[in-house]
């Protein structure tokens, strides 16, 4: 009640605010104004709510699982803009699948959409937790947390509001979390430990794309990286570019692939490779004018076109982990063969990141000289791709694990 009250009395002030900055006012009209009949009216939906690019990328096994074990639509909604154009990439010619952007918890338009059709289940990717969302759609329907986790920075916010949290969590029918220390937090943070199930992580899941020998060749011709090593750092945040130019500087042969996480940083990493008096290219313009001439650093402007890059990779560096972000897919380069380097900060990817330093097919640096020692072990002693086949393996089949529990709740 207090919570609804606070956003009532909030919006007009929000509403004035946002007259004066135009991107925040569309992102929020486009959440909280749109065509509901675009869905099928009083049809049978499941409803599945992701964050962002990095839910969406993981949901693909869940997706086509429930398609195949249940007869209902899916309405998939996505908080960021980012999130949602990825998810039309993949789902807008799904005639089963409907998408939106999250109406911000605003309770009378979830009102408006639990009216207009029946929805039987509602799956909550990771910890998306919605006051609205969970209160009414409890009324209507089981909730479901999906690949939950519960990292180490939000661990202690969490108990902090944990008597918010609690209640919430007496709506949600079952907790499918990734570790055991994500089922142990979620317990103490409330969740009834009866209706808590540790199901592996969805990553494991992931259908990633394959590449021929002949698109890899072609890729290797267009960069200008025939003879050449290449050293792709994939989704790299602000602070580490400085850090990948400099341990670059000391490699002979070599070419630096930079492809940053957010596409508004390019310009500033652009003054970065001007500064360091180094040649480059961005891709979309090499894509316009294919150039003769070679460059030592290429710039990937464009979104989508990371996985191509590792599969041509010699070395591979992924990126929000040698700044307090908490680290980004581990897992893709390693379904390419390639050993990934990492820096200290894995919050975001702990678990995953504990298996591949036991299984010795990673690495964790922090610093540029253990940065270039690694570089050069990767170069003397490749890891074995049968230990890294081995590796996912192992840890497949989230999804279905995930969906049986679901059945019995």
């Amino acid at each position: 009640m207090f919570y609804n009250l606070l956003r009532g009395f909030l919006y007009p002030f929000l509403f004035i605010f946002l007259l004066f900055k135009p991107k925040k006012l569309k992102f929020v009209f486009q959440r909280l104004f749109q065509d509901l009949s675009t869905l099928e009216k009083k049809a049978k939906y499941i409803w599945i709510h992701c964050s962002s690019v990095g839910e969406i990328n993981l949901i693909d096994a869940l997706v086509k699982k429930l398609k195949n074990d249940f007869n209902e639509n899916i309405l998939l909604t996505v908080f960021t803009d980012t999130g949602y154009e990825i998810a039309m990439n993949k789902y807008s010619k799904d005639d089963r699948i409907s998408l939106f952007r999250f109406p911000l918890d605003d309770i009378c338009i979830l009102k408006k959409i639990f009216n207009y059709i029946q929805v039987s289940k509602i799956i909550l990717i990771e910890t998306e937790i919605w006051p609205n969302f969970i209160n009414l759609g409890s009324k209507y329907s089981k909730i479901f947390i999906v690949n939950g986790r519960i990292s180490n920075k939000s661990f202690p916010r969490y108990k902090k509001i944990s008597w918010i949290i609690k209640p919430l969590f007496s709506k949600i029918s079952g907790f499918f979390m990734q570790s055991q220390e994500d089922k142990n937090r979620i317990i103490l943070l409330g969740a009834n430990k009866n209706k808590v199930f540790v199901t592996g992580n969805l990553k494991f899941d992931i259908s990633f794309e394959t590449f021929s020998s002949e698109d890899m060749s072609n890729l290797r011709r267009f960069i200008k990286s025939d003879t050449r090593k290449i050293f792709v750092a994939g989704s790299t945040r602000q602070g580490e570019d400085s850090i990948l130019i400099d341990v670059f500087k000391e490699l002979k042969n070599t070419l630096l692939i930079i492809v940053p996480r957010h596409l508004e940083r390019v310009p500033e990493i652009e003054t970065l490779v001007k500064n360091s008096n180094l040649t480059y290219k961005k891709l979309t313009d090499l894509e316009l004018n294919p150039s003769s001439e070679e460059f030592q650093i290429l710039i990937v402007d464009k979104m989508g076109v990371l996985r191509k890059f590792y599969s041509i990779a010699d070395v591979v560096f992924v990126g929000g982990t040698l700044v307090n972000i908490g680290g980004h897919s581990l897992l893709e380069p390693l379904f390419y063969g390639k050993s990934p380097i990492f820096g200290p900060y894995l919050q975001n990817v702990k678990d995953i990141s504990k298996d591949i330093l036991n299984l010795n097919i990673g690495y964790k640096i922090n610093n540029k000289e253990e940065f270039l020692n690694t570089i050069n072990l990767l170069e003397t002693k490749p890891v074995s791709e049968d230990k890294i086949k081995a590796f996912f393996k192992s840890n497949q089949n989230a999804a279905e694990k995930t969906i049986k529990f679901m059945e019995e709740e």
